[in-house]
């Protein structure tokens, strides 16, 4: 027999019944029956319960052990009682009667329990984050990771993609996030970086004339940590193609994407690929207060400034008199209540607003009433054409907010999914997806009025080199993202590939011929050797996984994630380095005042 085991503790039915076994695992939990002793045996595949008598020769041992042992165990496989089998186990038509057993591993009072859904301090979990994988629903969730690694591999071969590896040391390269740099010995003063994604060497990658490339890519970003995102590294899908078009990637990474969610998604509603909707930017924006909506709400936000010009409620009549602003809608069906308005109300105002002004309709028997501070102030004629506008009727609600649209849109979007949630109106048993396109390739600051670029700047712009002699807050790129739920999972573009293109581009944001070669001369370079047209995306992993687990957070879909303050409270890092490997790196740290 195996040293160690001869079954998994989810092998074993009633086929099994009678023979002599020997399974390793931890110990779930013991259960003393008047003197009879119950073991929930676990190991990664399952449980098996396993039992222990004064009869046993090794009784007295079994009575020592405690939970999160790790014992070896020789027995005899027993049928149950019909009235105690736990048709909620695999293994639960059985038990073990234990002959010998060996501790393999004793265990010291545990800091945090296995057993049971008892919450723990988050702190806790990662500090012993190897107890707290343990959990079942860890367990769980990084099978589930591990299967959807393996999934999205297999669709991506299947499709005539090669995974190839881009180096992990290379050059600073600005993506928009905080480089982790790496002091170099053999070149003192001097550092590398940790690639926050591998951007260019996808791209050069095209050049060098491999047409489909991805890689499951690990991606390093000096981050403010979040719910949906890890403050120092993350995995993401990465792929590229060369002679594409925007729809040819959509086209390739849809079915993927949504195979992996038809696949692990639990019975969860997915839309076909075909049917998920291309929105724009700005659509997005006005309709859903965010690049990343959540289509499962089936509220979408209007523009009602013309109800509101010149009329009775002063606020918004003089503000709609300022140069680029707007009064937005956001409907509420069913939210027609002076106790939902005064809520929202007030999650309004802990969002730094003064309020969300309100109109509800009710029905008053002899007909329908328009309530609120709103309708009061704006008249019955205005009123109406809001609601008919809005579609609206009796029992419903509607919100508004004013000002430039980038000082109210993000709270406008929470409100909307704040509504959407409390009213029942968001449908949790489905993933909605939605193509988000035409982002705008650059943005003017407000106080200073110079135009730098608002999304990726190697992005190809709509029109190429053309187009980037009119207005530049009119020049769109060749950029996507996927959202999800309110996520987003997917983020791509068609890459600019013409080097007077590219140093146009960044002349209008203000950065030299020079500059650019001297950040990107790699790229550059390689694009006047006959780059080809090229395009593709990323697609978050983490993220993935946490939609599939139904968590909120993504440490809870990551093996050794580190806390809220960018520390691995296991491994103590950060650390301070000693004084030897200083000097080797030709380093010295100045103390912070």
């Amino acid at each position: 027999m195996h040293a160690y085991r001869s079954h998994t503790c989810a092998d074993l039915t009633a086929a099994n019944v009678g023979e002599n076994v020997r399974l390793s695992g931890w110990v779930h939990r013991v259960r003393d029956h008047g003197g009879i002793l119950f073991i929930d045996l676990r190991d990664h595949y399952g449980t098996t319960q396993v039992l222990c008598d004064p009869d046993s020769p090794v009784f007295a041992e079994v009575e020592k052990v405690r939970s999160e042992w790790c014992i070896r165990i020789d027995g005899n496989v027993k049928a149950r009682d019909p009235e105690l089998v736990n048709p909620k186990l695999p293994t639960g038509e059985v038990e073990v009667f234990v002959r010998d057993i060996e501790v393999l591993g004793s265990a010291k009072e545990l800091p945090l329990m296995v057993f049971g859904d008892q919450e723990y301090p988050e702190e806790t979990r990662l500090r012993y984050r190897y107890l707290d994988l343990r959990r079942e629903k860890m367990q769980t969730n990084m099978k589930l990771r591990s299967d959807v690694v393996a999934s999205m591999r297999k669709r991506m071969w299947d499709k005539g993609f090669r995974e190839f590896q881009t180096p992990i040391i290379t050059a600073s390269s600005p993506e928009g996030a905080r480089d982790f740099l790496v002091p170099s010995r053999l070149h003192p003063g001097k550092f590398y970086a940790l690639p926050q994604a591998p951007q260019q060497f996808k791209q050069l990658l095209m050049v060098s004339g491999f047409d489909k490339y991805f890689q499951i890519a690990p991606c390093f970003r000096d981050e403010d940590p979040r719910a949906d995102r890890s403050p120092t590294d993350f995995y993401q899908l990465d792929m590229e193609m060369s002679f594409v078009t925007q729809q040819d990637v959509f086209d390739t990474i849809s079915p993927v994407i949504g195979g992996v969610f038809e696949e692990f998604g639990g019975g969860r509603k997915v839309d076909a690929p075909a049917d998920w909707p291309q929105i724009t930017y700005a659509d997005a924006a006005l309709k859903y207060g965010s690049d990343k909506p959540d289509l499962r709400n089936p509220i979408e936000m209007q523009v009602v400034s013309e109800h509101f010009a010149g009329s009775g409620f002063a606020i918004f009549a003089k503000l709609l008199e300022q140069d680029g602003t707007e009064i937005r809608a956001i409907p509420a069906p069913t939210g027609g209540s002076r106790k939902f308005c005064d809520r929202m109300n007030a999650f309004a105002q802990k969002e730094g607003l003064p309020g969300m002004g309100y109109i509800f309709w009710r029905d008053q028997g002899d007909g329908m009433e328009a309530a609120g501070p709103l309708a009061k102030n704006i008249g019955p004629e205005r009123t109406e054409a809001i609601r008919q506008q809005l579609g609206l009727g009796v029992g419903d609600a509607a919100f508004f907010l004013g000002g430039k649209p980038k000082s109210f849109e993000s709270v406008a979007g929470r409100a909307r999914n704040v509504i959407g949630e409390e009213l029942g109106l968001t449908d949790k048993d489905r993933f909605a997806f939605a193509w988000i396109v035409d982002f705008p390739i650059y943005e003017k600051d407000e106080e200073t009025g110079e135009i730098d670029f608002e999304h990726n700047p190697f992005s190809m712009p709509q029109g190429g080199l053309e187009a980037l002699e009119s207005d530049p807050l009119s020049v769109k790129g060749f950029q996507y993202d996927l959202a999800c739920n309110g996520y987003e999972l997917v983020s791509g573009a068609i890459r600019n590939h013409r080097p007077e293109i590219m140093f146009k581009a960044f002349e209008i944001a203000g950065y030299g011929k020079d500059e650019v070669e001297k950040r990107f001369g790699g790229m550059v370079n390689a694009f006047q050797y006959g780059a080809p047209p090229h395009g593709g995306c990323a697609a978050g992993v983490d993220r993935i996984v946490m939609l599939l687990a139904d968590e909120d957070n993504l440490r809870d879909v990551m093996l050794f994630p580190m806390n809220q303050r960018a520390e691995d409270l296991m491994m103590g890092a950060p650390s301070e380095p000693t004084s030897d490997q200083l000097m080797e790196l030709s380093l010295r740290v100045i103390p912070q005042e």
